[in-house]
């Protein structure tokens, strides 16, 4: 019989405190951590500028960015993300005029088909998903996460597919 104080008790002992310990918790956490900063702030006057030009910089939420399984509400998350930071692209290239009234509308329709998303599922849907009008507006702008649309430093945003669904109705703008 070994002691408890020779080398096989010590491994013993490293052993159990490594299994019992939140190490292996925290690992598998980690990977099921896939957060994505949500929501987007509403197009303004004084965002449109880096929504325009520092769309480059700004995360895209690829299917390798989620684990396997799980984190099916970040990944909701990630495809309106995707899905507004496409469409931002194509108000971008409007005239000056019309580019915040698009991207306006850009917003409100990746948010809108997000929420069919979320009530779609048999889990609790995003809170502000919950509101209609102009309260669902005001909730999903507020407690922003980057509301100047600012740069992940040393990201560069990898080309994802254009998203169909959204056609910028002009007459919808005032003038």
């Amino acid at each position: 019989m070994t002691s408890p104080r020779g080398p096989i008790g010590f491994l013993t002992i490293v052993l159990i405190a490594l299994l019992s310990s939140d190490h292996a918790e925290t690992k598998i956490n980690s990977m099921t951590n896939a957060d994505v900063p949500f929501p987007p702030a509403a197009p303004t006057t004084l965002n449109l500028g880096a929504i325009c030009q520092k769309g480059h910089c700004r995360p895209r939420y690829l299917a390798s960015f989620f684990p396997r399984s799980g984190a099916s509400h970040f990944r909701r998350r990630g495809k309106a993300i995707n899905r507004l930071e496409s469409w931002y692209s194509l108000c971008c290239g409007k005239p000056e005029a019309q580019k915040l009234c698009c991207a306006q509308q850009a917003w409100k329709l990746a948010l809108s088909q997000f929420c069919v998303e979320e009530f779609s599922t048999k889990t609790l849907a995003y809170e502000c998903c919950e509101f209609k009008g102009d309260a669902r507006w005001s909730c999903f702008d507020s407690e922003l996460p980057n509301p100047d649309y600012s740069c992940v430093q040393g990201y560069t945003a990898p080309t994802v597919l254009s998203e169909p669904g959204f056609t910028f109705n002009q007459d919808a703008c005032q003038i």
